[in-house]
């Protein structure tokens, strides 16, 4: 019976299905639109979904009047039913708030777990909405794929989640080596998808944990690590090598010295094919940071929440969702003993009484009563403090800026330059400007060395497409733009960071820290070039 082991894990993937087709084939709505075979209703529902995933993807709002608007498409074009505007949106409101949403209600399948010999319970959600506003205030919900829904997507590719990364960038590689640049575009695509998926995983989970850190399991947990694990591990150097090699195709035809109106058709698509994979390699590789980087907010999110629950082991907590909420819609009722819940809310505080003793203790407030309506007097000028902490922290930006510059300027003077050659030669000189801070030093180092390679010309391209506010706080890739524009660096495309092979320490004394104290710092030797 060992083949029965972790059965509850594959009904999971079973019940995606069912629930699904459940829901659909007990509904006779269907007729009203002209829609009557199991088939033509699998297939419009996969079809809605595949429109939903495609906007989850690319983290836009999806509407129900797109939903409906692409339901009318599909069907002038393909399925000629013939619905008018009306019949598009009731159409739509049908397919996600009944059969994909359940009517608002809460989804299960029972798998039966072997080894724990007991039916178990497996929540099924497909997608989730959100309120946005659109231009004028105007309120609208929209909607996005469930961790469950890119799982029920992904699976009719017939492919295991953890093997889909790998079979694409095996796809890639093939692709690209035969110099079929047109399917390699497709498949390197695919791998940026994957890893949105990842992302949008890694942001799925914290927001479980937040909501209630008990209900997201630990296996989920261990889980999701390994594949953030795996994912980083493995792809960013393999991204790296590819960008390596579609950049020598580009030179390639770059050095034939022949204008791009005098290519063969054949040729010119080629080139347009290696300019697009190195795109989306480049945001492939900006996509695994933002991995990296949610990976190590999840684990510090989780361990925190876990933290938290574990200092307050005397209070009874409960999920009032699961507990209550859902217990109440499986069962009505319940509801005639809902206000034995609820009374003890109203419950008034005990009178006051008068303790004698309590006259000749020393009186001390724990805590101040809150209220809402009183008056907050405050002994300083509160534009004023503001403003100080907008200028201290423009002035700490300005630290950040000057040292880059300072770095930059020489770096770009001799194509690279290494951390103990600014030690040698600037050091004694300029100190104050290199290492302001023991804390500002060592935050630039960090943000060079985990970016490693930074293509400014792309950063450049990111800003122009999309409206990003300033964050007021160091960011590494919002100073090298604003840097750039310097003449004596304007010719920077891309930036490299990399620890020298040697083994050396690079030693700078007495580097002031934030709390006034001064230290010596030892570290590896950097090397910075550009290209």
């Amino acid at each position: 019976m060992e083949f029965l082991k972790d059965f509850h894990k594959r009904m999971r993937s079973a019940g995606r299905y069912a629930v699904l087709m459940n829901n659909s084939l007990q509904k006779t709505t269907w007729k009203q639109y002209g829609i009557e075979g199991m088939e033509d209703q699998v297939n419009i529902i996969f079809t809605v979904l595949l429109f939903i995933m495609e906007y989850s993807l690319k983290e836009e709002d999806c509407t129900l009047d797109q939903i409906a608007e692409f339901i009318g498409a599909v069907d002038d074009m393909y399925y000629r039913r013939g619905y008018s505007r009306e019949e598009q949106r009731e159409l739509a409101d049908f397919i996600v708030n009944v059969i994909l949403s359940n009517s608002g209600s809460a989804m299960y399948f029972k798998g039966y777990h072997y080894e724990e010999r007991r039916y178990e319970e497996i929540p099924i959600s497909y997608i989730a909405n959100k309120i946005i506003y659109q231009d004028g205030g105007v309120r609208r919900t929209s909607y996005f794929l469930t961790d469950e829904g890119y799982n029920l997507m992904l699976s009719t590719m017939e492919l295991e989640n953890n093997l889909k990364l790998t079979v694409h960038e095996m796809l890639f590689k093939l692709h690209l080596e035969k110099a079929d640049y047109g399917r390699a575009v497709h498949d390197i695509k695919n791998v940026f998808e994957q890893l949105r998926i990842q992302n949008q995983k890694i942001q799925e989970a914290m927001r479980r944990i937040r909501q209630n850190a008990l209900s997201y399991s630990v296996e989920e947990y261990r889980q999701i690590v390994e594949e953030n694990i795996e994912t980083i591990e493995r792809t960013r150097q393999e991204f790296k090598v590819h960008k390596e090699v579609v950049e020598a195709r580009e030179r390639e035809f770059e050095e034939q010295d022949i204008h791009i109106s005098a290519l063969s058709d054949k040729d010119r698509e080629s080139l347009e094919s290696l300019r697009m994979i190195e795109g989306y390699l480049s945001q492939s590789l900006d996509e695994h940071q933002r991995i990296l980087n949610e990976h190590f907010d999840l684990k510090t999110l989780y361990d925190m929440e876990l933290e938290n629950y574990s200092n307050m082991t005397m209070v009874q907590r409960f999920y009032f969702r699961s507990e209550i909420y859902d217990r109440i819609l499986a069962d009505a009722s319940l509801l005639g003993a809902a206000h034995e819940i609820i009374k003890p809310l109203f419950l008034r505080a005990p009178d006051k009484r008068y303790h004698p003793e309590k006259a000749f203790e020393y009186q001390r407030r724990l805590r101040r009563e809150a209220k809402e309506d009183e008056p907050i007097a405050l002994d300083f000028d509160e534009e004023a403090y503001e403003e100080e902490q907008e200028r201290r922290a423009r002035e700490r930006l300005k630290k950040y800026e000057e040292s880059l510059v300072l770095m930059l300027s020489l770096m770009a003077e001799r194509g690279r330059i290494t951390l103990s050659e600014l030690k040698d030669e600037i050091f004694a000189k300029k100190g104050e400007v290199l290492l302001p801070t023991l804390e500002i030093f060592r935050e630039i180092m960090i943000e060079l060395l985990t970016a490693e390679t930074m293509d400014l010309m792309a950063l450049e391209r990111e800003q122009r497409e999309y409206l990003l506010e300033n964050s007021g706080s160091f960011q590494l890739n919002e100073m090298l733009l604003r840097i750039r524009q310097k003449p004596e660096l304007a010719h920077i495309k891309i930036l490299h960071a990399a620890r020298t092979a040697g083994e050396e320490r690079v030693c700078f004394e007495h580097v002031a820290s934030e709390s006034g104290e001064y230290k010596t710092i030892r570290c590896s030797d950097v090397e910075l070039w550009c290209e």
